[in-house]
């Protein structure tokens, strides 16, 4: 294991890598045909009250994608039914499923590159973690020459075995990653400290009006004064200001303006930012992504999860081997996760240092309308990954399941500032 230089990859617990080979360098999202995601989804039927659609995009964040085709066809996004979020700054296709209309529907969607072709109907529409994987092919350009291809093909083998299966940059904002952050202000019952950190924290990578804007607000207070500094795109800063004009010191209402998906990120952001942590803390400790000591967490391929104990850590091994689970962590929730041994005790502790306790995570329904039980995620990522590098570029070929981060696997490669890499 190889430890990340990086301050905001520390900072966001993603502290090793599997591979001690160089970093390769360079950039991806060149352009968006750089990085290309295909979703791999079972085949939809011929009938029911759902068209399903797959959803070819270019540079186009999903949401506002799916806003805009709902604003075409008359009907609200809200009930276009997908199976997982896409990157924006890239080519992506996917399913999705829109009730209530028929092919010939489709003609009034004319949206500069997105395309709509229907691939059937279902009697059921697309959920959250419905297809089965993703396909990525991927560009890094402007890598370092030297040695590339011994460097490459050192770290496709580690791919193949294992590398620590961290939330990348994305789960907690490209620009500007903060949502983490607001999720602890929440799960504390802090309303006013995650208005003043989701409003005021400002990042490197955002323009100077808007590190201005947010600094500004944040040393003054002055809520009309900050309205006429944030500019017009930053518009659920604006609505959350305005509010605050109206109503001075309702952050709780505050907070409410904002959709309830974004509320949702912000607590499951924190529960990353713990699995990152606890992830290296596992292996700064010495622990294996692939060897098990009594105590870890087993998750098997049907669903079912079970407890490495002295006396079954022998077929534990063996199953493991075989590939039928991993070993993983629990991140917290209303739920408890059960005798706190191993990574457990560590994520009792990072908790506890944060004053938050599991009962917290049920008592932040009430704000954000989720119920966060709590679950568990392998600690390794493994796959096979086609790599060819070419004088100052590598090309990735490599499929993963539902929620795990190509940047996890590009990381690897590159060693590179997870700017970088957005």
């Amino acid at each position: 294991m190889m430890e990340s230089t990086h301050p905001l990859e520390i900072a966001l617990g993603m502290h090793y890598y599997a591979s001690d080979t160089p970093g390769i360098g360079g950039r991806l999202r060149a352009g968006p045909e750089d990085f290309i995601v295909e979703e791999i989804a079972p085949a939809a039927g011929s009938e029911g009250p759902f068209l399903i659609l797959r959803l070819t995009k270019r540079d186009w964040d999903q949401q506002r994608a799916l806003r805009e085709i709902g604003k075409q066809l008359g009907i609200s996004y809200k009930k276009i039914g997908f199976a997982g979020t896409k990157d924006k700054h890239a080519v992506t296709s996917q399913l999705i499923s829109i009730p209530g209309i028929s092919p010939g529907d489709l003609d009034r969607v004319r949206l500069r590159d997105i395309e709509l072709e229907v691939a059937g109907r279902s009697q059921s529409p697309i959920t959250l973690g419905s297809h089965s994987a993703n396909r990525f092919d991927i560009t890094i350009r402007d890598v370092d020459p030297k040695n590339l291809p011994e460097n490459v093909a050192r770290v496709s083998e580690a791919c193949r075995t294992a590398v620590p299966n961290y939330f990348g940059i994305q789960r907690f904002g490209a620009t500007r990653p903060v949502t983490h952050e607001v999720g602890r202000y929440l799960l504390k019952g802090d309303c006013e400290g995650a208005v003043l950190c989701y409003i005021g924290e400002a990042f490197p990578g955002e323009t100077a009006e808007v590190k201005c804007a947010r600094s500004s607000f944040i040393t003054s207070g002055d809520v009309q004064a900050a309205i006429r500094e944030f500019p017009l795109p930053l518009s659920y800063e604006r609505s959350m200001l305005h509010h605050l004009a109206g109503q001075p010191g309702d952050y709780r209402g505050a907070l409410a303006i904002l959709p309830p998906k974004i509320l949702s990120l912000f607590v499951s952001a924190y529960q990353s930012w713990l699995f990152n942590r606890a992830l290296s803390e596992r292996i700064r400790d010495g622990g294996t992504l692939v060897d098990p000591v009594p105590g870890d967490r087993l998750v098997f391929l049907t669903g079912r999860e079970d407890r490495v104990t002295t006396g079954n850590i022998g077929n534990a091994r063996l199953q493991l081997q075989r590939g039928r689970c991993r070993i993983a962590i629990r991140m917290p929730g209303c739920r408890t996760g059960g005798p706190a041994s191993g990574d457990q005790a560590v994520m009792e502790r990072l908790l506890d240092e944060d004053g938050i306790r599991n009962e917290d995570f049920c008592s932040v329904r009430d704000l954000v309308n989720t119920r966060f039980e709590g679950a568990s995620r392998p600690v390794s990522l493994a796959t096979e990954v086609c790599a060819v590098a070419e004088e100052d570029k590598v090309r990735l070929s490599f499929p993963l399941p539902p929620g795990q981060y190509a940047t996890t696997i590009c990381r690897e490669y590159m060693k590179a500032d997870p700017r970088a890499m957005v």
